[in-house]
């Protein structure tokens, strides 16, 4: 099998221009916040609520770099250096997402003291539902035991679990809900197209799970930074499936119920967004970029974040 050359191919020369041209553009700081069509939106709550507990799940089974070797045309070197990632986790069979989902809210739980049958919200982030219908938040609700707590999910890709985490402090922020149980999971290898190069190399499954309630202030989440832009709709996408376009013999002969991506854009759109974001957080909580002592963003792309890192200031841990 024909094997691609490591970084310095073209399309590795072509990505490291893209680079050259993000980081030589004005620091975050000297930019416009925000573009037209971007709205950004922050939540403070009424009164102060933290993180109680956290859990995670990862599926015992490992993916490896040099297992894709085989499947597609790609080496080891070449996934490494392009994005840092070595291994992901892919679920056994018949593993759904609202399995990892419990696991992680067990952990989460149990982390802040608290039982099952006190939860009063859960919210799950996925793009992976175990159906369409009914929410998975009903599946981890069984499974748990939870018989007290409302739930629904909340569907936003990548930004999934930021969404949901805002949406759980709102509500207890706002005293709806006395706690609530935040949950981002996806089994994304189930929309995995291990065919496609691209994608295949990036995408695993796993969940994270954390209790909100009220906190002492040294817990306290202090402010959130979300938005969309439509106009990059299309650059990550899963075409088929949906109202616009249902499944049918031509939508499964041409995969288009596999997760697709222009990862060019995409890593373009990510670096730019996540300096404006931190630079707009910090500047509403009165703080300077250099200020901040420990930046985890939520990315699994390693050059994206060296060259986020790079136009921020800040240094890589």
């Amino acid at each position: 099998m024909h094997r691609i050359p490591p970084r310095t191919d073209a399309v590795e020369e072509v990505a490291a221009r893209e680079v050259d041209e993000i980081l030589e553009q004005p620091p975050a700081s000297q930019q416009p916040l925000g573009r037209p069509g971007w709205r950004a939106s922050s939540a403070r709550s009424l009164r102060r609520v933290g993180i109680l507990g956290t859990g995670s799940c990862l599926p015992d089974r490992i993916l490896t770099n040099h297992e894709l070797e085989r499947m597609v045309d790609t080496t080891d070197e070449w996934i490494r250096t392009r994005t840092g990632v070595r291994e992901r986790r892919i679920v056994r069979p018949g593993q759904a997402a609202s399995d990892l989902a419990a696991d992680a809210a067990r952990q989460a739980l149990q982390h802040g003291g608290l039982a099952a049958g006190d939860v009063e919200l859960i919210v799950v982030a996925t793009v992976t539902p175990d159906n369409i219908c009914p929410p998975t938040a009903c599946h981890v609700q069984r499974k748990l035991g939870s018989w007290r707590a409302a739930g629904f999910d909340v569907s936003a890709a990548c930004s999934g679990f930021a969404n949901a985490l805002l949406v759980g402090h709102s509500l207890v922020g706002g005293g709806s809900f006395g706690n609530a149980l935040v949950i981002g999971v996806d089994v994304l290898s189930s929309i995995t197209d291990y065919q496609d190069r691209n994608t295949c190399i990036l995408f695993g499954d796993g969940a994270g799970a954390v209790v909100l309630g009220p906190e002492p202030a040294e817990h306290e989440l202090l402010d959130h930074e979300v938005g969309i832009d439509g106009s990059g709709a299309d650059l990550i996408e899963v075409p088929a499936g949906g109202s616009a376009r249902p499944a049918s013999p031509q939508t499964l002969n041409a995969r288009e119920h596999f997760l697709r991506m222009d990862g060019r854009k995409v890593f373009r759109f990510a670096v730019a967004k996540i300096c404006e974001a931190v630079t707009r957080i910090a500047a509403r909580n009165g703080i300077a970029v250099d200020d901040i002592d420990l930046l985890i963003p939520h990315q699994a792309n390693l050059r994206i974040m060296e060259a986020a890192a790079e136009k921020l200031g800040l240094p890589l841990a």
